[in-house]
């Protein structure tokens, strides 16, 4: 992970929350944002999903947002179109604030990668 000063950090994120909220017309946390790139990454387009493949399209987020840096690796789709990764390598253990910069910087990273 590219270390950066916390407040070009912090402009690059309030320029994607800003980007995101002129987009969706609201404003978007975490949760959110994870669940966009969980249905860009399924490809199928937005529709109705149950809350089980809500929180399944934030894992596969997760997953894609991880494997930028290697920690996970695209396996395939399953039967249905579903994306499938596995972990390569142990995430480092991280408190919370940590962890949320890790996520921000991964989503930015694939933002920059996906614009």
């Amino acid at each position: 992970m590219e270390l950066e000063n916390n407040e070009n950090f912090e402009n690059r994120w309030l320029e994607l929350l800003r980007k995101l909220r002129a987009q969706f017309g609201k404003e978007l946390h975490l949760n959110g944002i994870l669940f966009l790139i969980g249905v860009q990454e399924l490809g199928k387009g937005l529709s109705e999903f149950t809350k089980e493949q809500k929180q399944d399209l934030m894992h596969i987020a997760t997953c894609k947002l991880f494997s930028l840096s290697g920690f996970y690796e695209f396996t395939g789709l399953d039967d249905e179109g579903w994306p499938h990764y596995k972990l390569v390598k142990p995430i480092p253990p991280a408190n919370l604030k940590e962890q949320d910069r890790m996520l921000k910087w991964h989503i930015l990273e694939y933002f920059d990668q996906n614009a």
